[in-house]
């Protein structure tokens, strides 16, 4: 395996000096899966202080996911974990105690965020909702993220969908997407880019999160931040209903551009053409000066409509006797936008991820020799040093350490509130 970013060094080092960005920020985060835990991990990445509470029994629903790992206590733990709690501590309190609740309001104080990702309603049935928080605590900076949303801004109704559990495929079907996409009577293809809802959702978090705390810089106030997948998804495939909107119909066959997949020697690659001058230089790179005087491609529309008894057969025969990247790289340098379909191996070796420091490599804790590979951080800050990192906790391993530093509890207190099962 190529080698990789390690947990902890350093890239950038000459700016470790400077710090990051979010130093001093504190995150509560009472959150499961990916939405979420991706927008903190992120946050932890830059900085920030971010203690992720947990159920003691068993955890946050992504350490159950398939495939993974196994822990030093012999507990398995999940890739959708592995990939979203980088840099985090961990605290096992149980929410549906009274204790346990008591401990996380108090906890709340201490912190500049509070963020959660339950089902809408639960944390106001906890007693832990923004209006329980911001009238003990009003300066904090409460976070829930969700399928359908919590609240309602400017209007008069909630959505209709406001309860209905929601895991990314969902509401990115609920887009428009995969419709747009579908051909002929063939099903949709769900989740063809893994979670793009949730880490859709987690980017509009992080940059709600960061307006919210410069507002409380220059205002004094916390505030409610409301994310929805939804809501972000809807804004991530923008071109469904803005397409729509300028008249464009999904029997039309699509936006006028070539925008598909090609074969050469080793396999497939993508290329996209879309305006005038793209496509002349094409036709020159291919062997096909014709095709510009050619009236069958006169308009943009042309060129999809005879992609596939014309461009296509043009382009493969032009690729055959080359790789893709010798395709790719022949295209780049003729001004056309073009990339390899490349397999998970082929990403794991590739000299861009790794000259990026896209992939962080974390020992595994089960004697397996091969470590677990999580995408690193693609905010590139001239100022901020690139790690160092920590690894993924272990369940409740920080408990001890986070209420008795924060809260002041002796060990007496720890074992009393075990015995009652509040943590």
């Amino acid at each position: 395996m190529p080698p990789h970013l390690d947990l902890g060094a350093v890239a950038n080092a000459a700016a470790a000096d400077f710090g990051k960005p979010l130093d001093g920020v504190r995150v509560l985060a009472a959150e499961g899966m990916q939405a979420l835990p991706y927008a903190t991990q992120l946050l932890a990445r830059l900085g920030a202080d971010v203690v992720k509470v947990e159920s003691p029994r068993g955890g946050e629903s992504g350490r159950a996911s398939r495939p993974g790992i196994t822990d030093p206590d012999g507990r398995h733990v999940g890739a959708t974990f592995l990939r979203n709690n980088l840099g985090k501590r961990s605290v096992t309190l149980d929410l549906k105690h009274p204790e346990g609740r008591e401990l996380f309001t108090v906890l709340a104080g201490r912190f500049d965020v509070v963020a959660e990702n339950f089902k809408p309603g639960t944390m106001d049935r906890l007693g832990l909702g923004y209006g329980d928080l911001a009238g003990r605590w009003p300066r904090v900076v409460y976070v829930s993220v969700s399928g359908f949303g919590n609240t309602v801004f400017g209007g008069d109704s909630v959505s209709p969908y406001r309860t209905w559990p929601a895991y990314a495929p969902v509401v990115e079907a609920m887009s428009g997407i995969y419709e747009y996409r579908r051909e002929g009577d063939r099903p949709p293809l769900v989740a063809p880019m893994g979670g793009v809802a949730d880490i859709g959702a987690a980017l509009f978090t992080s940059v709600g999160i960061l307006a919210a705390l410069r507002h409380r810089d220059r205002t004094g106030h916390g505030q409610y931040l409301d994310v929805s997948m939804f809501d972000s998804i809807v804004a991530i495939t923008d071109l469904v209903t803005n397409f729509w909107s300028l008249g464009m119909r999904s029997d039309d066959g699509g936006p006028p551009l070539i925008m598909h997949s090609c074969r050469a020697s080793d396999g497939w690659f993508v290329l996209q053409v879309g305006r005038e001058h793209q496509f002349t230089a094409l036709a020159g790179t291919v062997g096909r000066p014709e095709w510009t005087s050619d009236p069958r491609f006169a308009e943009r529309t042309g060129w999809v409509a005879h992609f596939e008894e014309v461009v296509r057969p043009a382009v493969e025969a032009w690729a055959a006797g080359l790789t893709r990247a010798q395709a790719c790289a022949l295209l780049a340098g003729a001004g056309i936008a073009a990339g390899a379909c490349l397999t998970a191996a082929e990403v794991v070796a590739d000299p861009h991820v790794r000259a990026r420091n896209m992939l962080v490599a974390m020992p595994r804790p089960d004697g397996e020799p091969e470590p677990v590979l999580v995408p690193g951080n693609p905010v590139k800050l001239s100022k901020v040093a690139d790690g160092p990192q920590r690894r993924v906790p272990w369940l409740g391993e920080h408990t001890e350490e986070v209420l008795s530093g924060e809260l002041g509890l002796t060990a007496d207190d720890l074992a009393r509130l075990r015995e009652a099962g509040a943590v």
